[in-house]
């Protein structure tokens, strides 16, 4: 046997030979055996079945609607372009279509808006225009923003202690930890997040958020607020940032405590109703019926994509202000970069993060809502492009998507800014 023969037979099957539609995931009256996905085993969470799990997170775990009101529909133009012959070179010198990159990384949908026109939008494997999809991390940025709105309001300190709001904290290691740190993520905590370590933080996360069984003679938290009250320090806050997702959901008590509400009530009342949301969306939530404010909400493509063309818009959308300026203009000036740099974030050079969005500092001032495999929103002010995407790539970690779909983004961009 050659070596590549060999190699090609230890590859990861594509996105067409991984199609969940194909391969008959979870069809029929009962699915076959072989066919059925279940939270219980853990089986949505392997490669190939997370392809139907991400769109479909409803039949796998309890969730908490977002109500879209009963408005009107917000207007989303249409103006069609065949964008998938747009050329670009990957970060490791291949050249790659705007089109194949999409097949490359496992996109599940793909929706492209410039100047607030819809000129790009597709569809594959389990998705499709009405159903949600887990955004995974990019859930942050949607905390981030309300607690920015809070913020604005005058609700959230962020030079306050995170125990003004969350008194409960004060046995954790956020004890002397401020809120604005919590909000860019520069907590010194000793949990961890590496999504390959079965004893990472981040798998003790899941089974207290509730994206995990718990296993006989588990002893730890069953819920986030008792797993947030556990945690512990390790270095000083204030002086790094690391990504870890506690942070995210000690934001989103801040923001219940401060508005009195829940996360699934104020995302609706402040961002989804006002915004003219296509479909309602959802959180999933732990045992006791709290939100993931971390990765739990799942949205269509294209409420995914009005929230970013809000954000775009210094948070105007639907002929309102939605969105205070001063609270996207704030992201979108970004962070500390010198903060940034320790974590190691090799395709992102340069790059901060800033009230749980990630900054790029790149020449066209993007930034970015980014969730594990694959899900994000990309907004470049410059070319006036918001793209939104889903995908059910089979690393979690984006390290495996950014060095294809980033230079696909920057191509797209300029592009478009030649077309006029």
């Amino acid at each position: 046997m050659s070596v590549a023969t060999a190699a090609s037979q230890t590859a990861t099957p594509t996105a067409a030979e991984t199609d969940p539609e194909a391969l008959g995931w979870m069809q029929g009256f009962p699915p076959l055996p072989d066919k059925t996905i279940t939270f219980h085993n853990g089986s949505f969470r392997s490669f190939p079945e997370l392809r139907w799990a991400w769109s479909n997170i409803r039949q796998l775990v309890p969730t908490v609607n977002v109500w879209r009101g009963a408005g009107p529909v917000s207007a989303l133009p249409r103006e069609e372009q065949d964008i998938g012959a747009s050329a670009s070179v990957t970060m490791d010198g291949r050249p790659m279509t705007f089109e194949r990159m999409l097949e490359e990384t496992y996109a599940d949908g793909i929706a492209v808006l410039h100047r607030g026109r819809l000129i790009y939008e597709r569809y594959f494997g389990a998705l499709k225009p009405h159903k949600p999809h887990i955004a995974m991390s990019v859930t942050k940025s949607f905390t981030g923003t309300l607690a920015g709105m809070l913020v604005a309001e005058g609700k959230i300190d962020p030079q306050a202690p995170v125990t003004d709001y969350v008194p409960e904290l004060k046995t954790s290691a956020f004890v002397d930890a401020r809120v604005h740190e919590v909000m860019d993520m520069t907590t010194g905590l000793e949990y961890t997040e590496v999504y390959t370590d079965k004893n990472s933080g981040v798998f003790g996360l899941r089974r207290a958020n509730g994206m995990a069984p718990i296993e006989p003679g588990y002893e730890g938290a069953t819920n986030i607020f008792d797993f947030l009250c556990a945690q512990k320090k390790q270095g000083e806050h204030g002086k790094a940032f690391a990504y870890k997702t506690v942070n995210s959901d000690v934001l989103a008590f801040i923001c219940r405590r401060a508005s009195g509400m829940t996360l699934s009530d104020l995302l609706s009342e402040r961002i989804w109703i006002p915004m003219g949301a296509e479909e309602d969306a959802h959180y999933h939530v732990d045992r006791i019926g709290t939100e993931s404010g971390g990765g739990g909400l799942s949205t269509s493509l294209r409420d995914l994509a009005r929230f970013g063309e809000t954000i775009r818009n210094h948070g105007r959308f639907n002929g309102r202000q939605i969105v205070p300026s001063q609270v996207v203009e704030d992201i979108a000036r970004g962070g500390d970069p010198e903060k940034f740099k320790p974590a190691g974030y090799t395709t992102l050079p340069g790059a901060s993060y800033r009230n749980q969005w990630w900054v790029t500092h790149n020449a066209h001032g993007a930034f970015m809502a980014r969730g594990v495999h694959g899900q994000g929103i990309y907004i470049d002010p410059k070319a006036e492009m918001v793209i939104a995407r889903y995908a059910s790539h089979p690393a979690a970690g984006n390290a495996a998507n950014d060095p294809v779909t980033l230079p696909a983004y920057m191509a797209l961009a300029k592009d478009l800014m030649a077309g006029g």
